[in-house]
């Protein structure tokens, strides 16, 4: 599918079934791992002592699994939205393999669902899954996401 209008598409040009393969890729470092961990709190030792983690059947840091989520959500943003009003959640979150410091994600996202919101006329309401890859093409994550969209003509850029 084609890459997403300049700001981000609204409510009316998503269809399901659509498939968005997001442009961009980013290898995480051991920097990313840590400060990412230490930012939000995570002292898991199997993410931030290097020695530690040669001890376990990994033999290696594990890269937090939700930097992965923020990461492969983050990816999907142009596509998926740049016209948000807000997310509502995100369910299924499946971690098949261990993403480690070098991999080289990217994600594609597919279109389950769309309906109108009930609530909020000017809204919508569009439903993804969103995987992540590696460098070798193995999922690493996959996730359903909720997000209200604006429709054409009523959010804040018109």
């Amino acid at each position: 599918m084609s890459s997403a209008p300049e700001g981000g598409r609204y409510f009316e040009d998503f269809a399901v079934g659509d498939v968005y393969d997001h442009p961009l890729r980013r290898t995480i470092n051991t920097a990313d791992n840590s400060w990412f961990s230490l930012l939000t709190q995570n002292n898991a030792a199997i993410h931030i002592d290097h020695h530690y983690a040669a001890k376990t059947e990994f033999g290696k840091p594990l890269v937090n699994s939700c930097l992965t989520l923020s990461l492969v959500t983050g990816q999907s943003v142009a596509d998926t939205s740049g016209q948000v009003f807000a997310n509502l959640g995100w369910d299924e979150v499946r971690l098949p393999r261990p993403v480690f410091e070098g991999d080289t994600i990217h994600s594609r996202t597919e279109v389950i669902e769309t309906r109108a919101s009930a609530s909020r006329p000017q809204l919508g309401i569009v439903t993804v899954r969103t995987t992540g890859f590696n460098q070798r093409e193995e999922p690493v994550i996959s996730f359903v996401r909720t997000l209200m969209v604006y429709k054409r003509g009523h959010g804040p850029s018109g």
